[in-house]
């Protein structure tokens, strides 16, 4: 489904995805009755919750549509929208309680609020063992994007992603390492602002 409706440069075509809404939601269900065992890896886990994040997204917004934002609807991000083991999760649950607490700083590139400045829907599902190739490719992506970032060694016009989780990404000092490894453009102890955020429906 995300190879059928989503672009390479991550434009999602719900209006045609809402003709397959009940194939998304069997998945959704095989993923709440297939969880990850507890002997599973890091990447396993990681992987498991980016795609039920990812899935659910859209599963709201196909349940919505058509719309203008994710920001139309009526608290999004803390909404029960999935149930595993008996224990309901929001959206706001998976990424604050489970994604952001596995120091993983690279999962806000993964998951998508449906946006036009979040990271782009990837047109695969996260897999296991190609979890670390998939975030550094997403996470470079996103750095390299100009409607997303705007990166010059003196200056950087940074996502408000920056801003708003970032102590996930550690101290200055750390976030700017973290953003000069993943786009390859060496710092020189750089300005640095905050470019708007556009939540407009990424379609």
């Amino acid at each position: 489904m995300l190879e059928k409706y989503v672009s390479e440069n991550g434009q999602v075509d719900y209006q045609n995805w809402l003709t397959e809404k009940e194939n998304l939601d069997a998945y959704l269900l095989t993923l709440a009755e297939l969880p990850p065992l507890e002997s599973a890896s890091k990447e396993a886990v990681l992987a498991y919750w980016i795609n039920a994040y990812n899935a659910l997204t859209v599963q709201l917004i196909l349940a919505n549509y058509p719309l203008k934002s994710i920001k139309d609807l009526n608290a999004p991000w803390d909404t029960n929208c999935f149930s595993v083991q008996d224990k309901n999760y929001t959206l706001g649950d998976i990424e604050h309680q489970i994604l952001r607490k596995m120091d993983e700083p690279r999962i806000h590139f993964a998951i998508n609020c449906a946006s036009a400045s979040c990271p782009r829907l990837l047109n695969a599902a996260y897999q296991e063992k190609q979890l670390e190739a998939q975030l550094n490719q997403v996470t470079r992506e996103f750095l390299l994007d100009p409607s997303k970032n705007k990166l010059l060694p003196d200056q950087l016009e940074l996502s408000k992603i920056f801003l708003w989780f970032g102590k996930d990404f550690g101290s200055k000092s750390e976030r700017l390492d973290f953003i000069q490894t993943h786009s390859g453009i060496e710092l020189d102890n750089p300005k640095i602002d905050y470019l708007p955020y556009d939540w407009s429906l990424n379609e």
